[in-house]
C-alpha cells in the first residue's frame, strides 16, 4: 500500500519582523517570491485593504498548500507556479509596472525536508535521493551523484557545502558507484561517514549535512539564481518600496548583503577622485547595517530558525 504523503506543513520564519519590515501600505502590491506554505503571504493579506498579493513559487505541493490556505482572500491574491527569477515577466504580465514590497524566504520548507519521496533529509535513509524544488526538473540529486566528476563533486562539496573533506567524500563516491549507482539517502550517508575522520564526527552536527546542502544548492542552482535577481527585484520596486530577503546559510547571506552595499553605493570610480565620474546613481538605501535575528523564543519554538538572517533594502524615493 502506497504511503500517503505528509500535509504541506512550514513554519514561517522571522514572521513578524519580514512583515513590518515592508511598511505594509493597504492598497499596495506585494509579491512573496518564496510563497510555501502561505504564512508570509497570509500576514500580508491581513494588512490589505484593496491592495494585492502576488504569491510565487516553483514548489507544485507548495502552490496546492498555499491555495487552499489564501482562498479566503480572494482576487486579493495571485498565485503563480514558476521560479522567483522570472518575477520582472510576471509582474509585468499581471498588468504592474512596480510593486511596493518583495519577500524572499530562502528556506527549505519543514515539509520538503520531512517527506520522504522529496529526497531532501539525510534523516529519511530510505528515501532516493532528489531534492528537486520544482519536480519537473531533469536534474535531480542522484544524478549529480552518480554523474559528476570527482573534481566537479569537489568543487560543489567545498563551495557549496563549505566542507573540510570535499575530495575524500568525492573520491569516496567515485570509488563506490563504479560498484553500483548511489540511489538513497542512507547509501550515501554510509560513504559520507567512512570519508570523514572520526575525530572530526564528534562535534558540528550530522557528517551528512554540509554535503546534502551543497548537492540542493547544485540541484536547484539556489545561489546563481539569487545573484542575478536581486538588481531587478531592486528595479521592481515603487520609490520607499522594499525588499526584504530571508537567508538560512552564509553563502546566500554574502550575495544578499553584496549586493545590496552595491545598490546603495554603486560608484566605481576610483576612491582617490575628489568627485564621482562614472555617473552610477544609489538605488536606495540597506535598512539592516546588521541582519535581524530570531529571538531566543523562535529559536526554542522552531529550532530551524536558527541560521536564519533578515537583511532589507529600501528603493530610493518618498512614498
Amino acid at each position: 500500500m502506497e504511503e500517503k504523503k505528509k500535509q504541506f506543513e512550514h513554519t514561517s520564519v522571522l514572521l513578524t519582523e519580514s512583515v513590518e519590515a515592508l511598511r505594509i501600505r493597504e492598497k499596495g502590491i506585494y509579491v512573496d517570491g518564496t510563497l510555501g506554505g502561505g504564512g508570509h503571504s497570509e500576514a500580508i493579506l491581513k494588512q490589505l485593504q484593496g491592495g494585492k498579493l502576488i504569491g510565487i513559487d516553483r514548489d507544485a505541493d507548495a502552490i496546492s498548500a498555499a491555495t487552499k490556505r489564501l482562498s479566503p482572500y480572494g482576487n486579493s491574491v495571485t498565485i503563480v507556479n514558476s521560479n522567483y527569477e522570472q518575477m520582472n515577466m510576471i509582474i509585468n504580465k499581471l498588468g504592474y509596472k512596480e510593486v511596493d514590497g518583495i519577500l524572499l524566504d530562502l528556506g527549505v520548507s519543514s515539509y520538503q525536508l520531512d517527506e520522504g519521496s522529496r529526497g531532501f533529509s539525510y534523516m529519511q535513509e530510505d528515501a532516493r535521493l532528489d531534492m528537486r524544488m520544482d519536480q519537473s526538473s531533469k536534474l535531480d540529486a542522484a544524478t549529480v551523484v552518480n554523474t559528476y566528476s570527482g573534481d566537479e563533486l569537489t568543487k560543489i562539496f567545498r563551495d557549496y557545502g563549505e566542507e573540510r573533506f570535499a575530495r575524500r567524500i568525492a573520491e569516496r563516491i567515485i570509488a563506490k558507484r563504479q560498484d553500483a549507482p548511489i540511489e538513497t539517502a542512507g547509501t550515501l550517508n554510509r560513504i559520507i561517514d567512512e570519508a570523514i575522520p572520526m575525530k572530526y564526527k564528534r562535534s558540528g552536527g550530522h557528517p551528512s549535512k554540509r554535503v546534502y546542502q551543497a548537492l540542493r544548492i547544485e540541484v536547484n542552482d539556489e545561489l546563481g539564481t539569487l545573484k542575478g535577481c536581486i538588481d531587478g527585484m531592486i528595479d521592481l520596486l515603487s520609490a520607499g518600496g522594499r525588499l526584504c530577503v530571508i537567508t538560512f546559510h552564509s553563502l546566500e547571506d554574502r550575495i544578499v548583503k553584496q549586493a545590496f552595499r552595491r545598490n546603495e553605493d554603486p560608484c566605481t570610480c576610483p576612491k582617490n577622485l575628489p568627485v564621482c565620474v562614472c555617473g552610477k546613481q544609489s538605488k536606495g538605501r540597506v535598512i539592516t547595517r546588521k541582519p535581524t535575528l530570531p529571538s531566543e523564543a523562535e529559536m526554542k519554538r522552531n529550532s530551524r530558525a536558527r541560521s536564519a538572517k533578515l537583511r532589507v533594502f529600501e528603493r530610493r524615493g518618498q512614498r
